[in-house]
């Protein structure tokens, strides 16, 4: 099988630059030393140590794709709604630019890049060659964004393009990934195969049925596509929707949540149902990491607060935290390993929330503190054989002061891999460097991918291979590693941590 990694690099050959055929005048090649360290000793041995990394299978256990997309296994749509419309980081930086002198003509906010408003009367641009256009004449604001890498590794690797993005270039490039996405070879099920792909966990709410998850179970792919279990919509009792929330799980469970004893135990069922399914993890995106529980009493009394609807802002706070013991509780029981990523502001904008609903690319990091907010959940649970949190951030100031510190010390803690906001080169490095002095490789997670764009999961696992390549090159360089112990090292990294850190159940 040949995996994505593998993939020869191609040279685009160019002609020379006309209307009829508006081809760049240099070649679009993707350099096999993309992402590796500069210094001429350092890549040597990055090279090496990639050279046994990159082949390795794919283990993406923290994504969001949909399961029905390998269910059906249905020919994508257009390029823009594929590539464009619901990938936040893109659409983020064109309408960083609305009203500036390099503004992208027809881009003042989301909408004007496919993304529909709440109001079914408003306007939204809907001919996806617009979008596209807009978005190949946009391309100069992604250069030395990670955006960038991933997009020129899905252009050259996965779609063949004969030219980059560019306005004079839009509406050929749009042809051709719209005939490339039409071939059997481009199906979901087919690039899977090709990426190399070994398991692929999908992020499912508690309520969901898992219906595709079945369906792709029956047909030999159950433990290739896992789901992972989120209840956040159900941990926060001042959110609008979570009467539906609860209502929803509630149905999904088989029973009537009318008190805090039917609440956990519908929670417990739906849980029970992942693991049937083949889940291995939880995901949980709170805003802060506060784990501190309460007693049953008052859990009690908070949750029946929130059934009437008379709960208060700090009682759901309360509330939410409590249940992320809870959480981890449940998890000590039935085996799913905790994952943990806050320190988010979702939805910064409140009148694009209003208009344009939730999650359109306005979430904003925020500081974060982990040492107290954790301890009641490790003080419980840290050294239980059973219990395993994988813990992200994407405030860097606390790996080295507070991550590294609590997973070189707790056996059931692991530090996540660098993501979001730091899921790019410069971010990668600087995870390295500030966590594996305290915490070495074996107390994290190995590269752990968060995206729902399908086409740039290999891209993503290729720059975090790249980068640890690099870093471990230096080790041995500086006489701090043997080559054989970085090559080690890198597949640890790659491969075999992912495999351990998320292991299958019973």
């Amino acid at each position: 099988m040949q995996t994505f990694a593998t993939i020869a690099v191609r040279t685009v050959r160019s002609t020379p630059r006309s209307k009829e055929s508006p081809v760049p005048a240099t070649p679009w090649t993707l350099h096999p030393d993309r992402a590796l360290p500069a210094d001429p000793a350092v890549r040597a041995a990055a090279r090496e140590i990639l050279a046994e990394t990159a082949p390795l299978p794919i283990v993406a256990m923290h994504g969001h794709v949909e399961a029905s997309l390998l269910a059906d296994d249905a020919p994508f749509g257009d390029p823009a709604t594929l590539l464009v419309t619901p990938d936040h980081y893109l659409v983020r930086m064109l309408v960083s630019q609305a009203g500036g002198a390099r503004a992208v003509p027809g881009v003042r906010g989301p909408q004007d890049l496919g993304v529909r408003p709440r109001d079914p009367g408003a306007p939204y641009e809907t001919d996806p060659r617009e979008i596209w256009r807009r978005f190949c004449t946009a391309w100069p604001l992604f250069r030395g964004t990670p955006t960038r890498f991933w997009l020129e590794h899905t252009f050259a690797e996965v779609l063949e393009a004969p030219v980059r993005p560019s306005a004079e270039t839009a509406d050929e490039l749009y042809d051709h990934v719209t005939a490339r996405l039409a071939l059997p070879a481009m199906r979901p099920r087919a690039l899977f195969e090709r990426f190399g792909i070994e398991i692929l966990s999908t992020t499912d709410p508690a309520h969901a049925r898992l219906d595709h998850h079945a369906a792709l179970a029956a047909e030999g792919w159950g433990e290739r596509v896992v789901p992972t279990f989120r209840p956040d919509p159900l941990l926060h009792l001042d959110r609008a929707d979570w009467p539906a929330q609860v209502a929803a799980l509630g149905e999904a469970a088989g029973t009537e949540v009318v008190d805090y004893a039917s609440y956990l135990a519908a929670i417990r069922d739906r849980r029970a149902a992942f693991v049937a399914a083949g889940a291995r993890a939880t995901d949980h995106g709170h805003l802060g990491a506060d784990t501190t529980p309460l007693d049953d009493a008052e859990a009690a009394r908070i949750l029946a607060a929130g059934l009437a609807r008379t709960v208060t802002a700090d009682e759901a706070r309360a509330f939410s935290a409590h249940m992320l013991f809870q959480m981890a509780a449940m998890s000590v029981e039935d085996g799913l390993v905790m994952q943990l990523h806050p320190g988010v502001l979702r939805d910064h904008d409140r009148d694009v929330v209003e208009r344009l609903g939730p999650d359109v690319g306005y979430d904003i990091p925020v500081a974060t503190e982990y040492a107290r907010s954790l301890r009641p959940v490790l003080e419980a649970f840290g050294h239980h054989p059973g219990f395993r949190l994988v813990v992200f951030t994407i405030d860097e100031t606390v790996f080295s002061r507070e991550l590294a510190p609590l997973a070189g010390v707790y056996p059931a803690m692991r530090l996540g891999a660098p993501w979001w906001f730091l899921d790019s080169p410069d971010g990668m490095r600087r995870y390295r460097e500030a966590v594996t002095e305290t915490a070495g490789f074996a107390n994290t997670s190995g590269f752990v991918d968060d995206t729902r764009a399908y086409l740039s999961i290999p891209a993503r696992h290729d720059l975090a291979r790249r980068v640890d390549a690099g870093y471990l090159a230096r080790l041995v360089v500086e006489h701090r590693l043997d080559l054989d112990e970085a090559v080690e090292t890198g597949i640890d990294l790659a491969y075999r941590l992912p495999r351990e850190t998320y292991p299958a159940i019973g």
